[in-house]
Order: C-alpha cells, then structure tokens, then sequence
C-alpha cells in the first residue's frame, strides 16, 4: 500500500501530489495557533484551505485535528511522507519521527543544489539577488529571446481604479464552521492579532487560478508603473494579491512565469510591466527562499546598524487610530482590516518606520509574520533583517530602505491629505519620516561611508546646529505614535 502523502498547509495545491490514487493526511495541529499570535484572517485561511483541500481529495483525504503534529502521525500509523517542509523547525521535526520520509522540495523553481553552486562560485562578493535573477533567467531561458511574431499591441493607458474587480471568494459552510471554531478558540484563550473579516484570499486552487488569470489580463499590464506606487485611495492598484496562494501552496510558480511571459509575447502587457512581475517570482521569491537555507541559523541581523529598541505597543497591536501620519495611518489599518500590504508599503512605511528608530529587527520580523497572511519565516527573515533593516552585513541588499517624507510624497499620494508636510524635519509639522531620516543619518553616520547616496545626504544636512535639534526632537517622540 502507498505510503500517506502528508500535506502541510502550505503544500496544498496539485503540484504536491503525483499519484492520483494516493492516499492523504492533513493535519489540524491546535499548538500551531496556541504557541504564537497570528492574524485572525491568516488562521482562517490556513485553517478554510485545509479543510476545502480534504473536501477536495473525498476518501483519499484523512484530516486529524489534534493537539500536536506528532499525535496526528501516532494516531494514523503506518508509512507517511512528506514534501520538503518550509521552515527549519518544521524539518527538524520531521526528521525526528520514525517511519516518516522527507521528500525534495517543491513549489519553488531552483533546485537547492542548483543554488549553493552559484552561491558557492560567488562567494567571494556579497551574494545578490541581481546576480541570481539573471543567472535564472539564463537557465531557464525566461525574457531572453525577442517575441519573434508576437503582436506589437500595448494595451491603452487607464487608470488603474478603473481595472475590473478580481473574481470573488464565496464563502460556504466550511468557512462558517471555521468562523466558529476561532470564535471558539478565541474565547478559550488563544490569542490572535487583526480583525476578522469575510475571507479576500483564495483558499483552493481553483479560486487561486481564477485570481491569476484576472491579474495576468487586467492588471498585469499597468504592474510596471503601479508596482511601487502607494495610494490611499487603492490598497491593491495592479498587484495580484497572490503571495498567500504562492505561500499556500495553490499555484506553481514555474507555470505563473510562463503565463506572464507569454502575456508579454502575446501583445497582452509591455515588458517594462511583464519582467518586475517575473522578478517577484523567479527572483526575489527564489532568492529569499534559497538563501534562507543556504545561511542559516546564524542569518539573524543586528550586527551592523544599532536597533535595540522593542516595538511599542501601538504599533504591535496595530492600534492605526492613535496615528495621525497619514501612510503610516493607512498601512497599518491596512494591515489590521485586510492582513496585507504591498512591498512599497512594506518597505517603505512599515520597515522604513522601524529602521528610523532602530526597533530590533528580530521584534519586526516575528511582528510581520504574525500580522499578515503571507507571513512566514523564509520570506520574513531575509526580507526584514536583510533588506529593510540592513542589519546582515549586506548579504542581501546593497543599502538599507531608508527614505524621507519628500520621497513618499513623490510616490504616493498620502502627503496631500496629512498633517504634517513631508519637507520639513523640525516643528509641530515636521513629517515624522523626514526627521526620522535625518536622525536615523546622524546616529549612524560613521557606519553609512560605503553607502554614496545616504553620505551625500548626510553631507547636504550635516549643519551642527540643525542636527542637535533633529536628534532631541526624535529623542522626545520616543514611542508615542506619529
């Protein structure tokens, strides 16, 4: 008899599975929820996409709910195996169960072997994401040819509010049971972060497929001028919202890259939109997950810039009333109401924020995994402590993501309607990024010498007197929300 193929709720689309016939286990662990807080629409949708992937298998499916993974393997017996899990904790795990197989990774494109070669041969230089995006690009022959007979057509210019509504997720009785079962738990004690909402993210394949080809027919096209732009008035502008179907397991990545190249020999979507859409998937999404297993445990930050601060309590708790910051203000709301922000917002308001008053980056990465539904530890780590924080020694980005209020005014359209005007630093207007900037360029300038653009800026501000005033006023705001 075939061993039981366990899937874990991050391994749930087809892509997880060869035979047909195999029998399945799926496993509802109550200590997953219990151990750490997690935002209430992210235990929802892991929860809702394993119950819907058991209704989806019938009789081949087992579902355990128990206390524990290790409970759900003794009580099933019997030969299991298990596809490469995707945290070191997890892996260790499974290593240490008798009788259960551990699989090569899947759901991603690079093999692991493939990357610790290219890693190893670069060694000697930083390793960047750059480098390996055009290594994969090669290997894999993605955005390397011209589209040969492909049509000329570019799509029209339109504003972006104007793109049709994704396909909706309808909620049915497993959500409503799953609604009650975190009512339940909730009252019981576990903790959660956010608020509940009726469900936005997909939670089966099918409704996955449905978001992706929408976005590879409306929004795709618009991705390459809205990627990096932030809007109050738009969260979603033309990003898919996919990464929690990528991080579930729902969609392979391999087949969305295709699709979107071909959108772009198809006439349907301009290269300068088609390849930062690509470099998501088969740069920065391979990049960090590889990366995250080629350099840890030790792959920790906080050897570079000085950040000791703890998270005040505000922020943790998403509290976006007691902020007055406008960007700040609607991200965080965003992140509390819908658990999700796109990577400027990340980058930029959230980690920018943090960076600037030197909150430690280990705080901000667990506070990212628990408070959206893409959060996990592979994306977390390198992309908090390596990139918005810069606190890795440079493996895996030339600079930290530290800007002003000026350059979320130029990107943004928060500035108009806030109360603080982005190009001051001092006063009761003063933007709390721009003084922000500046306090977090004086205290660590001595550290900021090989980095052209943050020494220049330190020069065009470095007046004593202005300086003193900037580093007291940050000093004075402490904690309190902007």
């Amino acid at each position: 008899m075939s061993p039981h193929r366990w899937l874990l709720a991050d391994q749930l689309g087809p892509h997880f599975l060869d035979d047909p016939g195999q029998p399945v286990l799926l496993v509802e662990a109550r200590e997953v929820f219990r151990r750490r807080p997690m935002h209430r629409q992210k235990a929802h949708l892991i929860l809702s996409a394993l119950r819907h992937r058991a209704a989806e298998l019938g009789d081949r499916a087992v579902l355990l709910r128990t206390g524990t993974f290790r409970e759900a393997l003794g009580q099933l017996g019997g030969a299991v195996e298990v596809c490469h899990p995707h945290s070191r904790a997890a892996l260790a795990f499974a290593r240490s169960v008798d009788g259960l197989t551990v699989l090569p990774p899947r759901g991603f494109i690079t093999s692991q072997a493939d990357f610790a070669a290219w890693a190893d041969r670069s060694r000697r230089a930083p390793l960047r994401m750059w480098d390996f995006y055009r290594e994969n690009k090669r290997r894999y022959g993605v955005l390397t040819e011209p589209a040969g007979g492909a049509r000329a057509r570019t799509p029209a210019r339109r504003d972006p509010l104007d793109v049709p509504p994704p396909p909706a997720v309808e909620e049915d009785d497993i959500d409503a049971q799953v609604r009650r079962d975190l009512d339940r738990w909730a009252a019981e004690g576990v903790r959660f972060v956010g608020r509940d909402s009726p469900r936005r993210y997909p939670v089966t394949h099918a409704e996955a497929e449905a978001r992706l080809a929408h976005f590879l027919r409306h929004r795709l096209a618009e991705y390459g001028r809205f990627g990096a732009v932030m809007s109050a008035h738009d969260p979603t502008l033309a990003h898919s919202v996919l990464s929690s179907s990528f991080n579930l397991g729902l969609l392979d990545p391999e087949p969305a890259v295709r699709r979107a190249e071909q959108a772009w020999r198809d006439g349907w979507a301009p290269r300068s939109a088609v390849e930062p859409f690509i470099q998501q998937l088969l740069g920065w999404r391979e990049f960090l997950w590889q990366l995250y297993w080629y350099v840890e445990p030790s792959f920790r930050g906080g050897r570079w810039l000085p950040a000791t601060e703890p998270l005040p309590d505000w922020f943790r708790d998403l509290d976006a009333d007691a902020v007055e910051a406008r960007c700040l203000a609607d991200v965080l709301a965003g992140v509390r109401d819908r658990g999700w922000a796109h990577h400027a917002q990340r980058l930029l308001v959230l980690g920018n924020y943090g960076l600037q008053r030197g909150w430690r980056p280990a705080e901000l990465v667990e506070w990212f995994r628990q408070s959206f539904v893409d959060g996990t530890d592979w994306v977390m780590n390198a992309t908090v402590i390596g990139m918005s924080h810069y606190a890795d020694l440079g493996r895996v980005d030339t600079r930290p993501y530290a800007v002003d209020g000026a350059y979320i005014d130029e990107i943004s359209d928060y500035c108009a309607g806030c109360r603080y005007v982005p190009e001051r630093a001092l006063g009761d207007l003063a933007c709390p990024y721009t003084g922000g900037f500046e306090s977090f360029l004086h205290r660590n300038g001595a550290r900021l010498a090989d980095d052209p653009r943050l020494t220049a800026e330190l020069a065009a501000r470095d007046d004593p007197e202005h300086r003193e005033a900037v580093l007291a006023q940050e000093e004075k705001r402490g904690d309190n929300p902007p």
